[in-house]
């Protein structure tokens, strides 16, 4: 089973859905990409996601175009509402999925609302994905 989750910039959202679904099953081949990879991963993601018990410090920020030309089980989209464009996928996809987080790197305020913020969307992206998980992937396993 191969999915590849999508944002923009692969440094927070599409990082941590990689990271949770990976910790889900062993089974699961996840990559996560991005239309404008920003070539490094958003430390408090990293930081939120520690909190959370996984290491995704080892992760790698990729353009999409490394993936074009695999097949996919699944390709999901996590950008978050009608203000952000959601990446388009065109390589070999038998499932294509939206499952939109809002982006915590914009959160503005204090630095204690930020940090808030990572932490509310990093446990709507775990229950998000293991909800996909048990409902989607777990069954063909």
């Amino acid at each position: 089973m191969k999915v590849l989750i999508l944002c923009t910039g692969n440094s927070c959202r599409s990082q941590m859905a990689h990271g949770f679904l990976q910790s889900f099953d062993s089974r699961i081949t996840v990559c996560s990409a991005g239309t404008q990879a920003s070539g490094k991963l958003n430390q408090k993601a990293v930081t939120a996601m520690l909190e959370a018990g996984l290491d995704i410090s080892n992760h790698t920020s990729d353009s999409v175009e490394k993936y074009l030309n695999e097949e996919w089980d699944y390709v999901i989209t996590v950008c978050g509402g009608a203000n952000e464009e959601c990446p388009a996928f065109f390589g070999k996809v038998k499932n294509r999925l939206h499952i939109g987080f809002d982006d915590p790197s914009h959160a503005v305020g204090t630095d204690e609302f930020i940090w808030s913020e990572f932490i509310r969307v990093r446990n709507e992206i775990k229950d998000g994905f293991y909800q996909f998980y048990v409902e989607q992937i777990k069954p063909q396993l």
